[in-house]
């Protein structure tokens, strides 16, 4: 029993699967974060060649 006892303290290999998974979960929200920032700069910027192209004397186009 108590042999079990020592060998189940020093398992390591659970603590290794989770130590995979935290990162894969980081990775995952970096990339959701990023895109999300991605998603609103382009919005932005088409919201703003939509109105360049809808008005042409709009505020902000190059003329």
């Amino acid at each position: 029993m108590l042999k079990l006892i020592k060998r189940f303290k020093n398992d390591e290999s659970g603590a290794t699967a989770i130590e995979y998974g935290l990162i894969a979960a980081l990775i995952a929200l970096a990339i959701m974060v990023g895109a999300s920032q991605l998603g609103g700069a382009l919005n932005t910027k088409f919201k703003l060649i939509a109105d360049c192209v809808k008005d042409a004397k709009a505020t902000g186009c190059p003329q």
